[in-house]
């Protein structure tokens, strides 16, 4: 596989199925590296088989589709007029045509994440505006956006670029936050009357989350209520602690109401479809975004709550309520993968079935079962693997909705079965079909305190055994994330393996996937457990795969995995070459400068003034602070920052690349003043493969083999 491949793989986006189960709506995303751009688009297909074809009504650059609760509309994201908007176009399930498409939202501040009321006489969306604008309502005769649109344009014309900050998280992830905050808008699908549902809030509704780019709530089934996801914490740079609302619709007046409990983070609620229940994913302490994410049952007659799983030791990273209620399917990380399961909410605490795993599934959708059987079900889930990105699948029939008695009464290893998925979309097999991607492979070692450690490796395509393979040794984020059967654009494992390596990744001390206690293990610790687990790892590695080259090996991580080939640099000389993307190099000064001080305050147990005047050896930010061990640095090393990183500000990499420079250390530094915390444009893409790739070369040899 080359970079082109990567590029020209169509990069499967939102999903959504329709009611009765026939059809499927999703948005593929396809590259076009000579323009530098991304562009998204929407296609419908069966269900139960035929080519799939484009929504008609839709336009290159729309996304977020989804369909209404009796089938008959469907709705999306589109910027073709007015920016983003919510239009609604008519849907025939008989043929998956849709037609009279309409503009709904007219917001001068754009429209995202969408969500249909059950009745279908509304929707739900997001925008930020600015808190202090007239809410705009029904009755405000269009004050309220206007104010928001001559705010906006009075900033954009103003020569004046400057800021005045009074709070803290001024600035999050890659932009400044502004005086703008997320609200959450009701719209009426019949008038287009719109009404801030939070309204003069100075707080996101939803909070900032990375990766879901929902609307963080839901309505019940009568559409009489909203639940929703805010953090109330007046400071949010030291506070994960998001709670759960519900607020009635019916009332203009009605204020929310809170139904959580925890003091840590609280996200994704949604009601069963019988109404009865409202469940969502709860973290029990406060400060800690790694803690373990919980299922909370909450029963809403009762206004009680309950963890669904208490025996269950991984985290829930997602879920979808069985259409009959009786249960939920969730997914979870484990070991590499992130599997699906199913509990049923009649069985004794704790029990869950596994439904399907060897892979990375995510974004569940349950519907009615293909064999119309009354009263079951089957489920359509995205699965990818790190040979392969994502395509929708059906996950096999199970019997998940036999008798509660017949269930394990906590999942194991051994539980469920390992059948495999049905793929319905096929996005990359003519691509994919033409290229080598060696499978990836686990192994397992025990660590020097007699803890076991999983490892991955994938052998460089026609693999030769009699013959040594330089290394490139992968360190991931976090630093609590995981290496496992996933695909990435980003750093992609295969792509490399592809120019004559193998590659190594090791799941050290504080990765997800093998219990919280193993997550924990991080904290107060970061050059600790996990460093010797990755020197541990790769020993293990030397010594059972003779044809890796241990003469020939290099080290490269991003983010924390940046911060561990910092710590490598100052602690052995084992490796030719390091890679250093994103990473932390003084713990103090990485303190002062990033936004979610959460993070730091319980990483490194409190503030940097809370160690002074006690020796280095009790102070974690200088104990595991890389800078304080720059006189060991040898290793020719890439430093890799962008200008618009601000979790690990670029400070971070200029003062690593000034010291190794006054080092005498062989250095280079690939800077982006257009990108954050990741690259994602496609010729920076380009350019950061190409320069790590050849940076790798250059001090191991020539890529390729050994005799």
């Amino acid at each position: 596989m080359t970079f082109e491949d990567l590029m020209a793989m169509n990069r499967l986006g939102e999903t959504a199925v329709s009611p009765d189960g026939k059809w499927l709506a999703y948005s593929v995303t396809t590259v076009d590296l000579a323009q530098n751009t991304k562009t998204p688009e929407l296609w419908i297909q069966a269900i139960a088989g035929g080519e799939p074809f484009k929504l008609a009504v839709a336009q290159p650059g729309d996304s977020d589709p989804q369909f209404s609760a009796d089938g008959k509309r469907i709705l999306w994201i589109s910027g073709r007029e007015g920016g983003k908007q919510v239009w609604v176009a008519d849907f025939d399930a008989a043929t998956g045509a849709a037609m009279n498409a309409r503009k709904l939202t007219a917001i001068a501040t754009e429209a995202g994440s969408p969500k249909w009321s059950p009745d279908g006489k509304s929707i739900v969306f997001t925008s930020a505006v600015y808190p202090d604008c007239a809410p705009i309502s029904p009755a405000d005769g269009g004050a309220g956006n206007r104010c928001n649109e001559e705010k906006d344009k009075a900033i954009a014309d103003s020569k004046v670029k400057a800021q005045i900050w009074t709070h803290l998280l001024y600035r999050h992830w890659d932009h400044y936050t502004g005086e703008k905050r997320s609200h959450l808008f009701l719209v009426s699908t019949e008038t287009g009357a719109m009404r801030d549902l939070n309204p003069g809030d100075p707080h996101d509704v939803p909070p900032f989350a990375l990766e879901d780019t929902s609307c963080g709530c839901d309505i019940s089934p009568d559409s009489k209520e909203l639940a929703f996801t805010e953090n109330p914490d007046p400071v949010p740079a030291i506070s994960i602690s998001a709670q759960i609302y519900t607020l009635e619709l019916t009332d203009p007046a009605a204020k929310p109401v809170k139904v959580s409990i925890s003091a840590g983070g609280n996200f994704n609620p949604a009601y069963s479809p019988d109404g009865k229940y409202l469940a969502w994913r709860s973290e029990a302490r406060a400060g800690y975004e790694s803690d373990k994410f919980r299922l909370w049952l909450y029963d809403r007659a009762a206004k009680a709550g309950k963890d669904l799983l208490p025996k269950f030791d991984n985290w829930v990273d997602e879920f979808a309520w069985a259409l009959n209620s009786r249960g939920i399917y969730f997914i979870s990380g484990v070991r590499g993968e992130a599997d699906a399961y199913y509990t049923d909410l009649r069985a004794a605490p704790g029990t869950a079935v596994l439904l399907a795993r060897n892979g990375e599934f995510s974004n569940l959708k349950p519907i009615p079962h293909p064999r119309t059987v009354a009263g079951e079900e089957s489920i359509l889930a995205t699965e990818m693997n790190a040979d392969r990105p994502s395509e929708v699948v059906r996950i096999p029939d199970s019997d998940v909705f036999g008798k509660p008695s017949d269930q394990p009464s906590a999942v194991t290893e051994e539980s469920g079965a390992d059948s495999q998925s049905v793929p319905l979309t096929h996005l990359n097999d003519a691509l994919l079909a033409q290229l080598d991607l060696p499978k990836m492979e686990s192994f397992w070692f025990t660590a020097k305190d007699g803890t076991k450690v999983q490892g991955f490796i994938i052998r460089p395509p026609g693999f030769d055994p009699t013959k040594k393979y330089p290394l490139k040794f992968l360190i991931h984020g976090g630093p609590q994330g995981a290496w496992g059967d996933d695909w990435s654009y980003r750093w992609n494992a295969e792509l490399f393996a592809a120019n004559g390596y193998v590659v190594v990744m090791i799941n050290p001390r504080g990765s997800t996937g093998y219990g919280q206690a193993f997550v924990d293990a991080v904290n107060g610790d970061w050059g600790g457990k996990p460093y010797t687990d990755l020197m541990d790892g790769l020993d293990y590695a030397e010594q059972h795969y003779p044809f890796i080259d241990k003469t020939r090996e290099c080290a490269l991580g991003a983010s924390y995995g940046g911060y561990m080939a910092n710590w490598i640099l100052g602690h052995t000389d084992r490796f030719k070459c390091i890679v250093s993307h994103d990473g932390m190099f003084d713990a103090e000064s990485a303190f002062g400068s990033t936004e979610e001080d959460w993070f730091n305050i319980w990483e490194f147990k409190g503030h940097p003034w809370d160690y002074y005047g006690k020796p280095d050896a009790e102070n974690p930010f200088r104990k595991w602070s890389p800078s304080l061990y720059a006189k060991n640095f040898k290793t020719p090393t890439l430093v890799i920052h962008g200008q618009l990183d601000y979790r690990l500000d670029l400070s971070e990499g200029l003062q690593l690349f000034d010291t190794l420079q006054l080092e005498g250390v062989p250095s280079k530094m690939l800077y982006f003043p257009d990108e954050g915390h990741w690259v994602l444009k496609p010729q920076n893409s380009r350019l950061w493969y190409k320069t790590v790739n050849d940076w790798v070369d250059q001090w191991t040899g020539k890529a390729g083999t050994r005799d």
